[in-house]
């Protein structure tokens, strides 16, 4: 165990982004990330891996060496290691960190280093995004609190599709590329959605008519569940959060002011 004067101040750098230090660290963090995927993808270019593979080499092991003690750190800054290292963000560090290791016993394994993009989701604490992530969880108990409507209407969007297109496809007929009913399902979806089929053209006058009619009846069905959504998030209020992170359980989003963790009911000032 570190004294807990240590501990502390581990953790307010390295968890903490509301502080200039756990801002600087997370910065600095951030700019390795992007500079390990870069060399990862300028790697897979061969002419690129001939030329400048060392350079490339001493790089990403410089940034795992870093990525190493930064999981350490984030292990000694915390009450309870275990808990951090089975967390997601605890398996995403240690996922970011074994691929250099692991690549020095299995050869070509190399570009799971690719998993460190994941770690880039730290981007929203440094932005200061994290008081959108009280909008995100009320998004999310407001996609939970609409799933029965939306429910409804998927179904009734998939009644009318396949209403539409086994009418597409006696229209038209295999001559015009609707080779059978499913076939026809898929190119109204796809164009009930705007997305477009392409292969596929209606070549009758009222075959046209009728795709027209899907298209237009496209950007109507695609408001609805929007409308549903916005109507339960106008709704609720979403609480101010920070990026104050419980050193025993590492929950952080807790509300200004909190003095307790909402997970465990630690202090979080301890």
């Amino acid at each position: 165990m570190i004294p807990e004067k240590l501990r502390h101040r581990l953790h307010t750098i390295i968890h903490e982004a509301d502080t200039p230090s756990g801002k600087a660290f997370d910065l600095i963090l951030l700019a390795l990330i992007v500079i390990s995927i870069i060399a990862v993808m300028l790697e897979s270019v061969v002419s690129i891996r001939l030329e400048y593979g060392n350079i490339l080499s001493v790089v990403e092991w410089i940034i795992t060496i870093f990525f190493t003690l930064e999981y350490i750190g984030r292990l000694l800054s915390v009450r309870s290691p275990l808990k951090y290292a089975c967390s997601f963000y605890g398996i995403i560090d240690l996922l970011a960190t074994l691929p250099g290791y692991i690549d020095l016993f299995f050869p070509g394994w190399h570009f799971l280093l690719a998993l460190r993009a994941i770690r880039l989701l730290r981007i929203f604490r440094i932005l200061k995004l994290v008081h959108f992530v009280g909008a995100g969880n009320l998004l999310i108990v407001s996609l939970r609190k609409s799933r029965a409507k939306i429910l409804v209407f998927v179904f009734t969007v998939l009644v009318l599709c396949i209403i539409l297109g086994t009418i597409m496809y006696m229209v038209e007929g295999p001559e015009s590329g609707f080779t059978n009913i499913p076939v026809s399902i898929y190119w109204t979806i796809v164009t009930l959605t705007t997305v477009g089929f392409g292969d596929i053209t209606p070549v009758t006058p009222l075959g046209q008519f009728i795709s027209s009619i899907i298209m237009i009846m496209g950007y109507g069905i695609i408001a609805v569940p929007t409308g549903i959504v916005t109507s339960e998030f106008i709704a609720r209020k979403s609480p101010d959060t920070n990026t104050q992170s419980c050193p025993d359980c590492s929950t952080n989003d807790h509300k200004d002011g909190a003095n307790f963790c909402y997970h465990c009911g630690k202090n979080l000032h301890k």
